[in-house]
């Protein structure tokens, strides 16, 4: 099997793993704190890395040459899954999922302005149908006669989270060893979601320990395989099959919960994914 090959697999199935923990934390929230469940997470997201690098490595490498940075992304990763949590209470999987696919198309922007990055017109033209997906799938009053629910905002809040998140990582990349950035990517977020514990605690029941350890587990199995898929290879192949989420969390809807995506969920995740595929199609090479 090529490496390009096992790359993709690979990322197919961190991408199954974050639609099971989604799923998992929209059948948790119904009966715990979100900053519970959020603490849990990534209490268990922690050691479950720490004991990987320790086991893989023989070290946990701690010292950052960035600490800042690296407390400013656990934090975004904090905001997006708070959002989501919230948004999970009253919207279905299905819708969440698509309104949060606004991060892919949003990191190209914001990487152009931050970062300096250049971006051709073509992945500019990607970028606003992604953002057309995103309005379509928010389902406004001006294109379907009734009021917006306001949960469907958070999504949005989750994806520019993301996308800082994202920004951040490419950032760190050029100052960090990845395993640095592997260990702090929950520790902060852990950190601050812990100091709400003894304002919303409740000690769960024996049988929500393993559901609660499950979220981290899936959380951090789930990242340490996006790493090994991009080790493997090139996000210009990774990138179009990161919106076979899209697919899964519909799936998931449906088996677990019962909620068949509507006609406006599907024809928005469609576009987002559309405009998606074309930011992440790679550049044609000038001859000469």
């Amino acid at each position: 099997m090529s490496r390009p090959l096992q790359g993709v697999l690979l990322q197919l199935v961190a991408l199954a793993l974050f639609v099971t923990m989604d799923a998992l934390l929209k059948v948790l929230v119904a009966s715990h704190a979100v900053p519970q469940l959020m603490f849990v997470r990534f209490v268990f997201h922690t050691l479950l890395v720490m004991a990987a690098l320790k086991l893989l490595t023989g070290k946990v490498p701690f010292r950052s040459r960035a600490p800042g940075l690296q407390t400013l992304r656990s934090l975004c990763l904090a905001t997006a899954n708070a959002a989501l949590s919230v948004a999970l209470i009253h919207i279905p999987l299905a819708d969440a999922t698509a309104v949060a696919f606004a991060a892919p198309v949003l990191t190209v922007a914001l990487a152009a302005v931050w970062l300096g990055e250049k971006v051709s017109p073509r992945r500019w033209l990607g970028c606003a149908i992604g953002f057309a997906g995103v309005l379509v799938a928010l389902r406004p009053p001006f294109l379907t006669g009734e009021p917006l629910h306001w949960a469907m905002l958070l999504p949005l809040v989750t994806a520019v989270a993301n996308t800082v998140y994202q920004l951040l990582t490419r950032k760190l990349a050029a100052v960090d060893d990845p395993h640095t950035t592997f260990v702090h990517t929950s520790i902060a977020a852990a950190v601050v979601t812990g100091l709400a514990q003894p304002f919303v605690w409740e000690t769960p029941a024996a049988a929500d320990w393993p559901l609660f350890a499950a979220l981290g587990l899936l959380g951090g199995a789930g990242h340490c395989l996006l790493v090994l898929a991009f080790a493997r290879a090139p996000a210009s192949v990774l990138a179009p099959m990161s919106y076979t989420q899209l697919l899964w969390a519909g799936l998931a809807g449906v088996l677990v919960f019962g909620d068949w995506p509507d006609g406006w969920t599907a024809i928005g995740a469609a576009i987002i994914a559309a405009g998606g595929i074309l930011v992440a199609l790679p550049e044609r090479r000038r001859a000469g």
